[in-house]
């Protein structure tokens, strides 16, 4: 079975920027990537993980810039990562809960991202691996991220000014000597088993420095991410909406297959590609229609439909009910539709 990687639109998002901010044509460049063009309001959306990859390659060669992850992931901080992980981050009493649960909870991230603690010394290293990707070129684009992901959590606790002693990547990649001057403490390490920085032991035991109090966020919240191809499709879909939907050609390329055989496993299914593609735009919906403050216009060209009477039809078709009226029943504190 293809294992497709997929990673939340946040992480796109800087390289996007970046990419615009010294003259490059974005949106014909993610459009050549199959990515969605427009990423306004979409950072816990997914897209596949290697477009985005071959996406930043690109910017970087066909902008002469050097080292795009090292700059990209100086714009991070602890406020990109989901709520959900930054929730359960907040509300552990130390480091090793926090890191505890930013393993447990990493495929919110990045959906094939393995993250680990492995003791080494008077050290541990935090380390991450994504599945699936053994073998792919440029993969220190998504290793700097990762790292700096952990290395946010642990600032959590250490301060922001903290720095690894060590910070090693799966990829055979060798820093330039500007990314080297700026970490002048760290010594990198290339070709690992895993993507890891180094931590002293006895920080595992720091206290969060902020008031914590028991979190309300169930266990079950975390989402069962499959590698089966209507899972993968549920959580892609939605960002590409906006602009209409992939058709059923794009939908098939995301997840390397032919038409054809994308439609026997929707079929296996149960499902046709636009059944699919009407469920992802009725969740998206639901979604966007629980803000007050959207307008049901609004909510319409956001999911995908062309004019907000075909989305009335469409809406009414799958909850027996017009949008206004779901909008109504959820003021009013009804949870099910009727």
């Amino acid at each position: 079975m293809t294992i497709i990687p997929l990673t939340r639109c946040q992480f796109l998002m800087p390289f996007a920027e970046l990419h615009s901010e010294i003259g490059g044509p974005t949106a014909s460049l993610l459009a050549k990537f199959q990515l969605p063009t427009s990423l306004e309001e979409k950072a816990d959306h997914y897209v596949p993980l290697l477009p985005v990859i071959r996406f930043a390659t690109a910017a970087q060669e066909k902008q002469g810039l050097s080292e795009i992850a090292f700059r990209v992931a100086q714009r991070l901080a602890f406020d990109h990562l989901s709520e959900a992980m930054r929730v359960r981050i907040r509300h552990s009493p130390t480091l090793l809960v926090a890191l505890q649960q930013a393993c447990k909870w990493s495929p919110i991230e990045d959906t094939n991202l393995h993250l680990w603690l492995e003791p080494c010394g008077q050290s541990v290293k935090i380390c991450s691996r994504l599945v699936g990707t053994e073998g792919i070129s440029h993969l220190e684009m998504s290793h700097w991220l990762q790292n700096i992901f952990v290395m946010h959590i642990v600032r959590q606790f250490a301060g922001a000014t903290w720095t690894p002693r060590v910070l090693a990547f799966e990829a055979n990649y060798a820093p330039s000597i500007e990314v080297q001057s700026h970490w002048p403490n760290t010594r990198f390490m290339s070709g690992q088993k895993a993507s890891w920085i180094e931590v002293p032991l006895q920080f595992l035991s720091l206290p969060n420095p902020v008031d914590v109090v028991p979190s309300n966020l169930p266990e079950t919240e975390r989402q069962p991410f499959s590698n089966n191809i209507v899972s993968i499709l549920k959580l892609t879909l939605p960002s590409y909406l906006d602009e209409g939907g992939p058709t059923i050609i794009q939908a098939a390329e995301m997840v390397a297959l032919s038409v054809r055989s994308l439609q026997r496993k929707l079929s296996l299914a149960g499902l046709t590609y636009s059944d699919l593609l009407e469920r992802v735009r009725f969740n998206s919906a639901m979604k966007l229609l629980s803000n007050p403050q959207s307008k049901i216009i609004d909510v319409a060209f956001a999911s995908g439909y062309a004019d907000p009477a075909h989305f009335t039809r469409a809406f009414r078709r799958i909850s027996g009910c017009t949008p206004r009226e779901f909008r109504e029943r959820r003021r009013n504190g009804a949870s099910e539709l009727a």
